[in-house]
């Protein structure tokens, strides 16, 4: 079996989008596919960011194998904007403020070994580029293995903390059973300042309904971030645009729950081939000051899958500590900078070195 690889400019999206999704339903049907490189996400982020990456596709034997999307950009960098490429994203700040994780290629389930080095052997074919960004991969990604870089720098890593649903139905449903006597403690605490209530869980039914809830999640968020995703209106056309899709495809829910009269809070949930992962939220002010809306937000939305039948909930990337208080176990995902040799490069690292900044600054 020949494979082969070739870059093509940006189709228009309704072409890209029959070429993604017949790929798509030919990609492993259980978890080990990734909703961020789905397209529901990519049409949403293509179509509302303005974004015009080039389209890579590997073929064996003339029918597609796996799929990406590679941007370019003049990246700023210490001593100067570098010419760099940036798989599934645009490399520019702006248009990237969706934040893909599990990242990689778009892969039949029956691809043959080496899509991932036959892609990165096309890439390094273009020498009109010096470095690479590899955001959001799984540590064991097999892009990592290809290729030859002067320098490569995992500028960051990430834990991405879950609970395993499996583990929540062997406990009979009894999900704080799983959790460290502090963090019970605080749902359980934080549960009678409500009340001791049955919690409501609705789900969004509609896309009118979506769009409000969605503006009070923008509320809710107000000023609590330094550099808040919801105040940005690329970021809030993005958002309205998955859940839109998203609705429609069964592929994104947006909960809102509530404790009696009292609204706890928000969840923008993606539900993708047996994974449930928390994508966005927003929580309203606690009553009392024990009070943790976040967290009975989300051991309802733990309740909702493990009756649901599905097999894991995921709160993505982040160090938070709520998420390690809520988690079973995790995954861990890793951000990358592969560069060639430049000589401008290769001044910069010694730069870098004496004055002791890492490559992400």
């Amino acid at each position: 079996m020949t494979l082969t690889a070739t870059f093509a400019p940006l189709p228009n999206l309704d072409d890209l989008g029959e070429i993604w999704q017949a790929l798509e339903a030919r990609s492993a049907p259980d978890e080990r596919s990734s909703f961020f490189l789905g397209w529901t996400w990519m049409r949403s982020w293509l179509s509302t960011t303005g974004a015009t990456p080039e389209l890579l596709s590997v073929q064996a034997d003339g029918a597609d194998v796996a799929l990406a999307l590679v941007g370019r950009a003049m990246a700023p960098r210490l001593l100067g904007p570098v010419a760099t490429l940036a798989l599934n994203q645009a490399g520019v700040a702006a248009q990237d403020r969706g934040f893909i994780e599990y990242n990689g290629l778009l892969k039949a389930a029956d691809a043959p070994e080496g899509v991932e080095a036959v892609a990165m052997t096309a890439l390094q074919a273009h020498n009109d580029w010096r470095a690479l960004q590899i955001a959001g991969v799984e540590t064991n990604s097999l892009l990592l293995a290809s290729g030859q870089f002067r320098r490569r720098s995992r500028f960051d890593v990430s834990p991405a903390y879950f609970i395993d649903l499996a583990s929540v139905r062997d406990a009979q449903g009894d999900y704080l059973s799983l959790l460290s006597a502090n963090t019970r403690s605080q749902i359980k605490r934080s549960a009678k300042d409500y009340g001791n209530v049955q919690l409501t869980l609705e789900v969004a039914p509609d896309e009118t309904t979506a769009t409000s809830w969605l503006a009070e999640m923008q509320s809710l968020n107000a000023g609590r971030h330094a550099d808040n995703a919801w105040d940005d209106l690329g970021f809030r056309a993005f958002a309205e645009a998955l859940v839109a899709r998203g609705l429609a495809t069964g592929e994104v829910e947006l909960l809102r729950i509530s404790s009696g009269d009292a609204l706890l809070g928000y969840l923008l949930n993606f539900v993708y081939r047996g994974r449930a992962m928390n994508y966005q939220s927003a929580f309203a002010p606690p009553i009392t000051s024990k009070a943790k809306p976040g967290l009975m937000c989300h051991a309802a939305a733990v309740t909702r899958y493990v009756d649901a039948g599905l097999h894991l909930y995921s709160l993505l990337a982040g160090k938070d500590r709520y998420k390690q208080s809520l988690a079973t176990g995790h995954e861990t995902l890793e951000w990358w900078l592969l560069e060639r040799f430049a000589p401008r490069l290769e001044a910069e690292a010694l730069l870098r070195r004496m004055l002791k900044r890492p490559a992400s600054e």
